[in-house]
């Protein structure tokens, strides 16, 4: 099953290298990627990524990607969640992880769902991840934990 970051990032390269006019065609392109997803997820992550639509001569109406947001949007990496990960920082109990654009929530994801006592949260934006950690976890320590579901995390950094 692919996760949300991935699913994000096949709706802003198909609507910026298509002319796509409906949700239902939009889906049917999906499946054709290999997602499985329903309508209202669908318009979630429209609304989510702030897709409009503007007219199109032979098509009425097509989606558009907001201007001055469109990043080069590059494949959801084989190695995902580490190959999606730039850095990692440490300041007292936070750790502060950078993403590739888009990438952060689905990282965060991947650790939410493995709930290691040594975090306390975390907080995605589209690039970087805040993590909140126990008092009295070492910096060593919350590498390791991170290490165990982002295999291949130890070679990066």
């Amino acid at each position: 099953m692919k996760g949300k970051a991935q699913r994000l990032t096949a709706i802003k390269n198909l609507i910026s290298t298509q002319k796509v006019s409906s949700q239902e065609e939009l889906l049917h392109l999906m499946e054709k990627l290999g997602f499985t997803t329903t309508q209202a997820t669908l318009s979630r992550d429209l609304k989510f990524l702030k897709v409009g639509k503007i007219p199109h001569p032979d098509k009425g109406y097509v989606y558009e990607l907001p201007s001055g947001t469109l990043k080069p949007v590059s494949e959801v990496p084989d190695n995902f969640p580490v190959g999606s990960v730039e850095s990692i920082n440490y300041s007292g109990n936070l750790v502060v992880i950078k993403t590739r654009p888009g990438f952060a929530n689905g990282v965060a994801s991947v650790i939410d769902s493995h709930d290691p006592y040594e975090i306390l949260g975390t907080i995605a934006g589209d690039d970087t991840i805040l993590l909140i950690i126990r008092e009295g976890v070492s910096r060593g320590h919350i590498f390791e934990t991170l290490s165990v579901f982002i295999p291949g995390l130890k070679s990066k950094v």
